[in-house]
């Protein structure tokens, strides 16, 4: 049973991996529906809360049919990071966790996110920062290490669980690789059998099919696995690895009644959440994801990320559903 503090997670937990401009409410909702154990918000900047900054605020938005759920925060001060858990606690998250892990440059510019890795001692005194303003469990998702010849993760995980660390989530690549390459979870494996690692371990990094979750969580006996990319506009991967890992067989693919279904429910919930002008324009990433592998959907995705009214998107979508059903009896 993997426990993060008190917090139960059931044997062999999938958590839905952080993603900015990606994992807000709607996102969310849909990845629990279909399976996700553990969800984080996207990665909130410490030094925008303290300024109240309304895009930083509106991230801190939680919901009880969520949990758990985490909020993440990432900063390079201590007493902005300190002040930011403060804030973070009203919310009322299930966790608190730390983004060690962001390669975009101008989060590693200011020594935040992945930046860090290049100096221990801070990203140590950071986390003690954290640790110490909330009475909630406090969690770090981060990277290998800054590059290739400074893979540090191994120290990493000992020094932040000896400040008081929960858990920890390794993405099996180092900063300068960004998302290039194949993530290399052996040293996530030796992480978890280290005998002082008390802490569970999870691994992120090219999870993208249930042979290749039920591959890792053998070869490499972490306690969980994170998900990200592979759950944009395929939140069904959460419950398809579940089944598979129960049962070693798969579940059948999302038809295209069920795509269209998710995929309004996102949309409503988008709009709900957002209004109704930024709920319809941040779906327009994720249509050519819910209908991916669809023959000829072109024209049906350029009707799509043009239409401005709910209505008008709902009509496409029940045109999508009509041409492709027809297809699939042809």
């Amino acid at each position: 049973m993997a426990k993060i503090g008190e917090i139960e997670l059931g044997e062999f937990p999938l958590l839905l991996a952080p993603m900015e401009d990606v994992s807000d409410p709607p996102f969310r909702a849909v990845c629990k529906a279909n399976g996700a154990d553990l969800m984080y918000t996207e990665f909130i900047s410490s030094e925008g809360l303290i300024r109240d900054a309304m895009k930083s605020k509106q991230k801190l938005d939680i919901f009880d049919y969520e949990r758990p759920i985490g909020i993440q925060i990432f900063g390079g001060d201590e007493e902005a990071m300190a002040l930011a858990t403060q804030i973070v606690d009203v919310a009322n998250p299930d966790l608190v966790d730390i983004n060690y892990g962001c390669p975009v440059k101008k989060v590693v510019c200011k020594g935040a996110g992945a930046g860090i890795l290049k100096d221990l001692p801070k990203m140590v005194k950071l986390t003690e920062a954290v640790v110490r303003s909330t009475k909630l469990p406090v969690t770090v998702k981060t990277r290998l290490g800054w590059d290739e010849d400074s893979k540090n993760v191994e120290e990493v995980a000992e020094r932040l669980q000896d400040v008081g660390i929960k858990a920890i989530t390794v993405h099996g690549r180092t900063r300068a690789q960004l998302y290039k390459g194949d993530a290399d979870w052996t040293l996530i494996a030796r992480i978890k059998n280290n005998p002082r690692i008390k802490i569970p371990v999870f691994g992120n990094g090219d999870i993208d099919t249930p042979e290749k979750a039920l591959e890792y969580k053998n070869r490499y006996g972490v306690d969980g696995i994170m998900i990200g990319r592979a759950a944009i506009g395929y939140p069904w991967i959460f419950n398809e690895i579940k089944h598979f890992l129960a049962t070693g067989e798969h579940l059948a693919e999302p038809s295209i009644a069920q795509r269209i279904e998710v995929c309004e429910t996102h949309l409503d919930k988008s709009v709900l959440w957002k209004g109704n002008r930024a709920g319809i324009f941040e779906m327009r990433r994720h249509y050519s994801q819910y209908f991916k592998g669809l023959d000829h959907f072109k024209d049906f995705r350029t009707q799509l990320v043009t239409a401005n009214q709910v209505e008008e998107i709902k009509f496409i979508l029940q045109k999508v559903a009509e041409h492709y059903q027809q297809e699939s009896v042809v």
